[in-house]
């Protein structure tokens, strides 16, 4: 576990790094993230070869346990906003309806968005599927 929560760590430092030193606008972790998919998908392509230079935690499915592990208490990570909305009632308060309204209106256009990329890429796929014979 430590080896894969070392792995995932890394890749959102190297992320923020690469963010900070390029200038790029896209946030750290969003590029560690990246980085950390293209390591997956190169890990599963080249089995053998993984298997032989990175440690056991990295390739028996040690990083995927970890990363449950971690979305299974991903909650503990909104207690710090919450303190910080208490923090601020005055603000709540005076624009409390304002906030709910685009809270509202963002929760509701982000599942448009994930409906619609899900309907595109499932026809995709079908559209894949029914070319191969």
């Amino acid at each position: 576990m430590i080896v894969s929560l070392t792995a995932i760590l890394l890749a959102q430092l190297l992320g923020e790094a690469l963010a900070r030193a390029v200038g790029l606008p896209v946030p750290g972790p969003v590029i560690g993230m990246a980085l950390f998919l293209a390591f997956l998908a190169l890990r599963d392509r080249w089995r053998p070869a993984s298997t032989r230079f990175l440690p056991p935690p990295l390739v028996d499915g040690g990083v995927e346990t970890t990363a449950k592990g971690l979305l299974a208490h991903l909650s503990i990570m909104f207690v710090p906003a919450a303190v910080g909305i208490v923090g601020r009632l005055d603000v709540l308060a005076s624009h409390g309806i304002a906030l709910a309204i685009v809270l509202c209106l963002s929760v509701t256009l982000t599942l448009a968005a994930t409906v619609l990329t899900f309907v595109a890429v499932s026809r995709l796929m079908a559209r894949r599927g029914a070319e191969r014979p």
